[in-house]
């Protein structure tokens, strides 16, 4: 785990930080490496926590894009409003991201299906920001443009956390979005494409098995 210190952003209790710096480096290669998949019963879970607090609707949103398209929290965090709503305010099918959206700075094409869609466009629908090319998702922060990778990550980590997900980060949404597809015989290069990834193993990496995937495994025999 990398040593460096993280940023104090929104963090002002002098107590606080030092407990979280203590116990938390907010980066996503640290969060990456054993993050929890959440089964549909978990997700559900955070739904329906998600919709008793505020933002709840931003926040859906934000939650599902990791788990039904599989980005990268800095991925989701550097979203433009245009990006994913075209001029006509209706969500793209696929999303283009620039490099200096993406981890590896490799520009790439996001595939969004039909649920996401609509869990987006009914957040585009009460959001509206004035200019086009604001981030798709705010931040409540005066004078803030968005959320950023860290930000995000550190909000992933708590909603987790207060939803009693032990292992749960802003990565596991992007595992459990692979795992899935795996489980449902979806083949690893495709995965990889999907992923964004240089390389096959860093995919294999994130496919956690489980006893219910070797359970319908050995039938195949």
């Amino acid at each position: 785990m990398s040593k460096q210190q993280p940023k104090t952003v929104g963090i002002t209790n002098k107590r606080n930080y030092a407990c979280i710096t203590q116990n938390i480096t907010f980066t996503e290669n640290a969060m990456s490496k054993q993050a929890k998949t959440l089964n549909t019963a978990e997700l559900r879970r955070v739904l329906d926590y998600v919709a008793t607090r505020k933002h709840s609707l931003r926040n859906r949103a934000m939650l599902l894009t990791t788990h039904y398209a599989g980005l990268r929290v800095g991925e989701v965090a550097a979203l433009r409003y245009s990006d994913v709503v075209d001029a006509n305010g209706e969500i793209r099918t696929e999303v283009h991201l620039a490099a200096h959206q993406t981890k590896n700075k490799h520009a790439r094409t996001v595939f969004l299906n039909e649920k996401l869609r609509k869990e987006l466009q009914q957040y585009a629908s009460v959001v509206k920001p004035k200019c086009p090319n604001a981030k798709l998702f705010y931040s409540q922060k005066k004078a803030s443009d968005g959320f950023t990778a860290n930000t995000l990550t550190q909000f992933f980590h708590y909603l987790y956390k207060r939803v009693g997900l032990d292992g749960a980060s802003s990565h596991s949404g992007r595992r459990t979005f692979i795992t899935n597809l795996a489980a449902r015989g979806v083949g690893v290069r495709v995965l990889m494409s999907l992923a964004g990834h240089r390389n096959i193993s860093t995919t294999q990496a994130y496919i956690d098995v489980n006893d219910d995937m070797k359970r319908k495994a050995v039938e195949l025999a």
